[in-house]
């Protein structure tokens, strides 16, 4: 049954066990004449689970499919069908970053403004128009420029479902449905090789040759998919179709019993992006993010060519690539479902990228096929399982729905911005065993892994000064608190005005 919070005529802000001594004063709560003596919390979350989890997944499997299958397209020839020089295919990799990191935020903010089952399926329709097109390009400028348009188009998706994600679950619930959503990314690792290995046998219909099939059919597939999306995608928790209006608001209570004040809406205003901009969280998140997506962009787009580069031909370079990762997937998933659980999210990012970094030390000194294969299975269970731990908990503490629109707009964005070096260091000349791309990637897990510690110690001093009293604000007539944390009426206006800076609000280690 839903919880007695939930049915409450009121919900009790943070009271002195809290922390927060001056509060004595309740948060109206949502929809106060709605009855949901009937609604079981538990069956609610598998609903939620069911109708949004698995096509999101599957969204972001073809994003992760389309955005990466140049590196399977390029073990049949394109570069030599196209008449790309090394640097001019490194080019093509990189400028899909840029347009990707310029788009995510303003995206990001789109998304809130309108409806996602709108924003989201139109973003699919045309970038899977620009993946289908990449296949008949017959030149390095039209390559270039499909590239360019592809990023532009799948910037929304990623940091846009994450956000979107965030605004059904509690803080506690979050990390293993973004584990789930992005294990479809592995999941992509291993079936982009199945598939490339499997359309490159088309070489020739149509007069094609096998590399141009794996982005026309990937692309059409993408298009439909972004038909259909406008159909199944649900909107937010206040308006979304296949609840009943008491799911709705069992759905938003228990968002803002996890301080999460804005679920029931928030109006648009600068100060929001602007508090975003000026939050010390969101430039250290950006660093934790760059940490491990540089590397896992590098894993994605050079592992069939570095297995290639081992002794294995074309296919089975893609083939040899699937149990790698398939083992990704499975500890991806494990790492959400543990952080979420034990709430220790900064231990496993630590834990996690020192596996990394062991799996790329060990590539960088290694010279024999099978330790330097072996240790392709750390690099991937060390690095993907920090991406979605990352990005929950710079989400677990920011408050606040536009200004959680932008941070994690931010913070992705700039993670792919430093995916763009990615592309430019597993160089042709460095073949077979890339010390200087191994070395790259070891150096920016280095810096995810100091960021993170970093991280981790201003949120415990933060919530340290919080539970000592330093924070709190002024409220009312009450002589508790201290005016320069600010003064409120109520409690409620603290929170809607402050978010995670109220001093009620506690940050996730």
């Amino acid at each position: 049954m839903a919880d007695e919070k939930a049915s409450a005529p009121s919900m009790l802000s943070k009271d002195k066990e809290a922390g927060s001594a001056n509060y004595v004063e309740d948060t109206p709560i949502y929809n106060a004449d709605v009855d949901v003596t009937q609604v079981d919390e538990k069956k609610l979350l598998r609903k939620l689970d069911l109708y949004l989890i698995p096509w999101l997944s599957l969204l972001y499997l073809l994003s992760f499919l389309d955005r990466t299958s140049v590196g399977n397209a390029k073990l049949y020839h394109l570069e030599e069908d196209l008449g790309l020089s090394d640097d001019q295919y490194l080019i093509c990799l990189t400028v899909f970053f840029f347009s990707y990191a310029i788009f995510e935020v303003p995206s990001n903010v789109f998304l809130k403004r309108l409806r996602p089952s709108i924003w989201l399926s139109a973003l699919m329709f045309f970038w899977g128009i620009m993946m289908t097109v990449q296949g008949l390009v017959h030149n390095y400028g039209g390559l270039l420029g499909m590239r360019w348009m592809l990023g532009m188009f799948e910037a929304g998706l990623f940091p846009g479902v994450n956000y979107y994600l965030s605004c059904w679950y509690k803080r506690s619930e979050f990390g293993i449905r973004a584990a789930v959503f992005f294990s479809a990314a592995t999941v992509s690792g291993a079936f982009g090789g199945l598939l490339a290995a499997a359309i490159s046998n088309m070489d020739g219909v149509g007069g094609k040759p096998g590399w141009a099939w794996i982005f026309i059919l990937e692309g059409l597939a993408t298009v439909v998919a972004g038909v259909l999306s406008f159909w199944i995608i649900q909107d937010f928790p206040d308006n979304a179709k296949f609840l009943t209006e008491a799911e709705r608001t069992v759905v938003i209570r228990r968002l803002q019993s996890d301080d999460q004040f804005s679920a029931a809406g928030e109006k648009l205003q600068w100060k929001y992006i602007w508090m975003s901009l000026m939050d010390w969280k969101t430039w250290i998140g950006m660093m934790i993010y760059a940490g491990s997506d540089m590397p896992i962009y590098a894993f994605s787009l050079f592992l069939p060519s570095i297995i290639q580069q081992l002794g294995y031909k074309a296919t089975p370079a893609n083939l040899l690539s699937v149990p790698v990762y398939a083992a990704a997937c499975i500890v991806t998933c494990g790492v959400g479902f543990f952080a979420d659980k034990w709430g220790r999210r900064g231990m496993f990012n630590i834990i996690f990228l020192s596996i990394g970094a062991a799996g790329y030390i060990i590539l960088v000194v290694s010279k024999n096929a099978a330790v330097s294969y072996f240790a392709v299975y750390l690099a991937a269970c060390g690095i993907y399982p920090v991406i979605p731990n990352s990005i929950a908990w710079v989400s677990n503490n920011v408050e606040g729905s536009y200004k959680r629109s932008v941070s994690i707009g931010m913070v992705i964005g700039f993670g792919n911005i430093n995916g763009a070096v990615s592309s430019n260091v597993y160089r042709a000349k460095d073949k077979p065993w890339y010390p200087m791309g191994h070395g790259l990637v070891l150096m920016y897990i280095g810096i995810g892994l100091i960021f993170s510690v970093v991280y981790m110690f201003f949120l415990i001093r933060e919530n340290r000064r919080r539970e000592r009293g330093e924070r709190d604000e002024s409220i009312g007539d009450s002589t508790d608190g201290d005016e320069k944390n600010g003064h409120f009426l109520t409690v409620a206006d603290a929170k809607r005005e402050k978010g995670d800076d109220w001093s009620g609000y506690r940050y996730t280690l």
